[in-house]
């Protein structure tokens, strides 16, 4: 049985058994905030915790190493929705430490991407296009700057209120610490 086989299997039994309606809430955060976080799975559960986050408590966004890359991409994008249509007044961005984006080489992700089969020429036409692939495949060195570096793009975003606080924190992926490093009020 394929992966798919088994997630379609176990929808038909939480489907049928009424599952979801432990889970029924608005589309509207209760706690009024929007969290933007790393895509680790560490964080999945943890970070709810760690922070009391219940179901329908925040709106999540989630990507590599909580990383605006673009201030008029999907992630802003998605934070400025949460705040015009969804009642969101607060803003989290949490990093954490042991990333893999920490450090991260764009050479070894090429490589990896000839090993399956992206050719040498795809690469070439990208970046004759004007695209540096190794610039987008970088990571960061250091969490807690990349943090600040993601709050000051979203605070000083032209379309978001001066009202809104964002703040920036990191958390331990094994043990739920908080380090606060950006205070937004």
């Amino acid at each position: 049985m394929t992966l798919l086989d088994n997630v379609l299997a176990h929808n038909q039994r939480f489907v049928t058994d009424k599952q979801y309606e432990g889970f029924q809430t608005t589309k509207f955060p209760d706690k009024k905030v929007v969290i933007f976080t790393c895509m680790d799975t560490r964080l999945s559960q943890l970070l709810r915790s760690a922070m009391d986050i219940n179901h329908g408590d925040a709106k999540f966004i989630k990507n590599a190493g909580a990383v605006i890359s673009h201030p008029f991409g999907s992630v802003m994008r998605s934070i400025l929705l949460a705040v015009y249509e969804l009642k969101a007044e607060e803003v989290m961005v949490v990093g954490h430490h042991n990333c893999g984006m920490a450090g991260l080489e764009p050479g070894g992700i090429v490589e990896k991407a000839k090993e399956r089969g992206v050719s040498s020429k795809t690469i070439e036409t990208l970046e004759f296009s004007g695209i540096d692939v190794k610039s987008f495949l970088t990571g960061f060195n250091n969490v807690e700057e990349s943090v600040r570096n993601s709050v000051k793009m979203i605070k000083n975003h032209p379309l978001l209120p001066e009202t809104i606080p964002v703040h920036g924190l990191v958390i331990s992926p094994d043990t739920g610490a908080l380090d606060l490093i950006i205070d937004g009020y």
